[in-house]
């Protein structure tokens, strides 16, 4: 069980705020630098070294997308040789066929 202040405080709570009041007491403008505060490099390691990883993972997700989606490993088949250009002519039929499908029968008798 935690002992509750009169406000709803933990005795640890009010003695770490006696402290931190008691050390900021302390400090006064003399005690602060008068230099510009330090200005270090524009990309750091860090910021470096995750850019490089963030762009490798995206090309490798890259090659795995067209290695599933494109057809691979054979060349696409080329077309034969053009023939000499010419005309075909319509086959015209040697015997004449009857439209109604019936067998032609030979009539002898005018």
């Amino acid at each position: 069980m935690k002992p509750l202040a009169e406000d709803g405080r933990s005795a640890t709570e009010d003695r770490v705020r006696a402290a931190l009041a008691a050390r900021a007491a302390l400090v006064t403008h003399r005690d602060l630098s008068h230099e510009a505060p330090p200005q270090g490099r524009g990309w750091g390691v860090r910021r470096v070294r995750r850019v490089a990883f963030a762009a490798l993972g995206v090309a490798a997700a890259v090659v795995v997308v067209c290695l599933l989606v494109l057809p691979g490993g054979s060349a696409p088949a080329q077309a034969p040789p053009a023939g000499t250009p010419g005309i075909n002519e319509p086959s015209i039929p040697t015997d004449p066929v009857d439209p109604s499908g019936a067998d032609p029968q030979v009539i002898t008798e005018p």
